[in-house]
C-alpha cells in the first residue's frame, strides 16, 4: 500500500483544524522531528517543514534533496542550504509559531530566530501527539503488517533460539537477525528522550528483575553502563529460567509492540504462572474497555482499584520501588505515542486510535511475569493484532 498525496493533505488538514480549536492566533507550525516529519511529509531527511494557518506549507531540504523528491508524494519540496532560503522565498515573517518543545533543538531554534521574524513563540507536543493518535486506514495496514510479522517473532520463532548455554547477548543478536530477515525497518523509534534501545527489553531469570531507566515495567541488564539494555554476555540461558522478551517490531515506519514470557525446560514456578494469569485477566478486561468514548483515566484508574492488595505488590514494576503509572501506550510511527492508559489522560478514545496494553508484574527471586499485545479501539472494545495475550511458553526438554 503506498503513501498518496491526498493522505499528506489529509493529515495537514486534521492538523490545522485541530490548532484553529485549540491554539487560536496562530499563524505558523514548524516540523523538524523525524517522526512528524515523516507524518506529514512521507520522508525522514535534514529538513524543515513549515505550515500555516490556511493550511498551505513550504517543505525546505538540506539533505537530501533528491532522496525527499523520490520518497515524497508532495511536490512542493525547496532545496535549501539555509534557513534563509526559505525566509526568502515565503517572507520571513513567521507570526505566531508553534514549535516541538520536547525535541526542537535549542541550536535550530536559535537560527530560525536569525532568519525570520518571530511574534511569539508556543508548543505544540501535546497536540501534534494527539492528531497522531487516530490511525487512518494507511496507517492501520502497515500496522497490521508489523503486528502480523510481530506475532510470528514471538510466538513461534523465538523459542528455537532458545538453547542451553546461549547468554543474553547472543540471543538478542540471533532475534535481531531474525528481525530483519522478516522485513523489520531498522530501529526502535521513541519520542520520549534520550531512550536508546537495540531492539527491546530482554532477560534471563532476576536479570529481568533488575531495575533500569526506560519508562517500562520491566528491567534487564546490558553489555556495560555504557549500554545497560542490550542484553547481558555474562548471563547463560540454563534449565529452570524465565525468559522475557519486551520488543517492538516495525514496518514501513510503523510499530506494534508485544511482549512473552517464556520458560525454559521446566514448568513455571507457582508464584509466577499465578502472576501471569492475573497479568492475562487485567489485559482481557482492560481491552474489553477500548472502545470510543472511553475515558484513558477512569480505565486506568477502574482496572487499579479492582486490584486486591496482594495483587498490586510489584504490579507494573520489578519491585514495589519502580513502577510505571500507566497500562498502556499509542503506537504508531513511534512506540511511544498517545493516547497512555494512565492518570491524566482524560480525551475520549477514538475509533481506530492503536494501544500496546502491557500489564506485568514482578516476581520476587524469580522473574518477571505479564503480557504486551496491540490493539485498535473499536466500537466493540479492542481488536488484538498481535496474536493475543498468551500462557507462558515452555521452551527445551519434554514440552507439556
Amino acid at each position: 500500500m503506498e503513501l498518496t498525496l491526498q493522505e499528506l493533505e489529509q493529515r495537514r488538514a486534521k492538523f490545522t483544524v485541530m490548532m484553529h480549536e485549540r491554539c487560536p492566533g496562530w499563524d505558523t507550525a514548524v516540523i523538524f522531528e523525524n517522526a512528524n516529519q515523516y507524518y506529514f511529509t512521507g520522508t525522514i531527511q535534514n529538513g524543515i517543514l513549515l505550515i500555516y494557518k490556511d493550511g498551505s506549507y513550504l517543505y525546505g531540504v538540506r539533505r537530501s534533496y533528491q532522496g525527499a523528491k523520490a520518497e515524497s508524494p508532495l511536490s512542493d519540496i525547496m532545496q535549501i542550504n539555509s534557513y534563509r532560503d526559505m525566509a526568502e522565498k515565503n517572507g520571513g515573517d513567521l507570526g505566531a509559531l508553534y514549535i516541538e518543545g520536547d525535541t526542537l533543538p535549542v541550536v535550530v531554534l536559535e537560527r530560525l530566530k536569525k532568519c525570520f521574524k518571530i511574534s511569539s513563540i508556543n508548543f505544540l507536543d501535546t497536540l501534534i501527539r494527539t492528531v497522531r493518535g487516530v490511525k487512518s486506514p494507511y496507517e492501520i495496514h502497515w500496522l497490521k503488517q508489523s503486528a502480523e510479522q510481530h506475532r510470528l517473532l514471538l510466538e513461534e520463532l523465538v523459542p528455537t533460539l532458545l538453547r542451553d548455554g546461549i547468554s543474553e547477548a547472543d540471543f538478542m543478536g540471533e532475534m535481531i537477525r531474525q528481525l530483519y530477515t522478516m522485513g523489520y525497518h531498522g530501529i526502535p523509534r521513541f519520542h520520549q528522550n534520550q531512550v536508546e534501545l537495540t531492539a527491546g527489553q530482554i532477560g534471563f531469570g532476576t536479570n529481568s528483575l533488575l531495575p533500569s531507566a526506560f519508562d517500562g515495567p520491566g528491567g534487564g541488564k546490558g553489555s556495560s553502563p555504557g549500554n545497560p539494555l542490550s542484553g547481558s554476555g555474562g548471563r547463560k540461558l540454563k534449565q529452570g529460567d524465565p525468559v522475557f522478551v519486551d520488543v517492538a517490531f516495525g514496518m514501513h515506519g510503523y510499530y506494534t509492540d508485544k511482549t512473552q514470557v517464556y520458560m525454559f525446560g521446566a514448568e513455571p514456578p507457582v508464584e509466577l504462572a499465578a502472576a501471569h494469569s492475573l497479568c492475562l485477566d487485567i489485559l482481557r478486561r482492560t481491552a474489553e474497555r477500548l472502545r470510543p468514548g472511553e475515558i484513558p483515566s477512569q480505565i486506568y484508574q477502574d482496572i487499579i482499584a479492582g486490584l486486591s492488595e496482594k495483587d498490586r505488590d510489584c504490579f507494573m514494576g520489578v519491585d514495589n520501588q519502580h513502577r510505571v503509572k500507566f497500562l498502556g501506550h499509542g503506537v504508531g510511527i513511534n512506540v511511544d505515542e498517545f493516547p497512555v492508559i494512565a492518570k491524566g489522560f482524560d480525551d475520549p478514545l477514538e475509533e481506530n486510535m492503536v494501544i500496546a496494553l502491557e500489564p506485568k508484574k514482578g516476581v520476587p527471586g524469580i522473574g518477571m511475569a505479564g503480557v504486551e499485545e496491540t490493539f485498535i479501539v473499536t466500537p466493540g472494545g479492542g481488536q488484538c493484532i498481535t496474536g493475543g495475550g498468551r500462557n507462558i511458553i515452555r521452551v527445551g526438554g519434554q514440552e507439556r
